[in-house]
């Protein structure tokens, strides 16, 4: 495998095409022509003076004399709140809650300058901004809210909830560690040794002191433009599959990855205080098959009780982000758990 697909493996999520748009715009309350148990709304709030937007997800016969649990999504490195956020978004709110998928900062409509950073100090800072926000929504008990985050989006969610004693109960789908896989690779796929990990930060070093003076930015896509061969690892073929085709594929996710974030990334361990999260429970939902399962049992094995990995059978990664037979299943199992301690 050349040194260039070896660089797509280290960004972990993705997603592909068109410009970033920004609007500030809200939307009134619309049933959601998919699922008409559901409204959407779209919102926007602040994290440290950056603008966040986000899709507010509500059941349709909200009953305004209760308070309801509440839980935010986040999304997948490169990803936007149209995907699979959101989508678990909707169907949680299906299952009664009200829930908040929305754009990291320095992607799709949130803001945030420059654009296509990846920084997990600030992916974390989102996530307790989203509790911010609906901690003072009126139809939600503040008392009651949880965090749900899907691939890199499991690893930062689980990373706020060890200082965010907001966060009652904490769950991932397919989580992966971006700290890890930048210094590491991914097991088994493609790993990265300390020499090629050592060049890594040289070159970001080195960009970070062109950018200084003003020389163009290195911005690089996370996934080939073209379809995978045969031969390339399954993880690979299946985001091009997910985020490079009308399966996925979403305008504000444009695939571009500023390179000097990797600096910042090497440098986050989200699991290395995980068992602060106790009392509180962790669910740690898995496929099978899935080549990023080591990242859900190394989480498993470090956090404190309670605490579940729940594995789905014959599910890769992505088959969680978005197919029917696999996702009906992580949906049951979230709801069952939001409800059991969102009280």
């Amino acid at each position: 495998m050349n040194k260039k697909v070896a660089s797509i493996l280290l960004g972990g999520m993705f997603s592909l095409f068109s410009a970033w748009s920004f609007s500030t715009a809200l939307a009134a309350p619309v049933v959601d022509k998919s699922d008409a148990n559901v409204t959407v709304q779209k919102v926007s709030f602040k994290n440290n003076g950056i603008t966040m937007v986000g899709n507010l997800y509500m059941p349709a016969k909200l009953d305004k004399n209760k308070k309801y649990p509440a839980i935010s999504v986040a999304h997948p490195w490169g990803g936007v709140k149209e995907q699979t956020s959101g989508l678990y978004a909707k169907k949680l709110a299906n299952k009664g809650f009200v829930t908040l998928a929305y754009d990291a900062s320095h992607y799709g409509e949130s803001g945030g300058e420059p654009r296509y950073v990846e920084n997990p100090a600030e992916r974390v800072a989102d996530i307790s901004s989203v509790v911010d926000y609906l901690s003072n929504r009126p139809e939600v008990n503040q008392e009651a809210i949880g965090a749900l985050g899907i691939c890199a989006g499991g690893g930062y969610t689980i990373s706020a909830a060890q200082t965010d004693l907001r966060i009652k109960a904490v769950a991932g789908v397919s989580t992966y560690d971006v700290g890890d896989a930048a210094r590491n690779g991914l097991k088994d796929v493609w790993p990265v040794t300390p020499n090629q990990r050592e060049q890594t930060l040289k070159d970001a070093a080195l960009q970070r002191t062109k950018e200084a003076r003003g020389e163009t930015p290195r911005i690089d896509k996370l996934l080939p433009l073209t379809t995978p061969p045969a031969t390339a690892p399954q993880f690979l073929r299946n985001a091009y599959d997910y985020y490079n085709t009308s399966r996925g594929q979403q305008p504000n996710a444009t695939g571009n990855f500023r390179f000097t974030s990797t600096i910042q990334m090497m440098q986050f361990f989200p699991f290395n205080q995980i068992e602060t999260i106790s009392p509180r429970p962790l669910l740690l939902i898995a496929g099978s098959k899935a080549q990023t399962l080591y990242f859900s049992e190394k989480a498993y094995q470090q956090a404190s009780e309670p605490k579940e990995l729940y594995i789905i059978d014959g599910a890769t990664h992505f088959d969680l982000y978005d197919c029917q037979q696999f996702v009906t299943p992580a949906v049951d199992r979230l709801a069952e758990f939001f409800h059991k301690y969102l009280k």
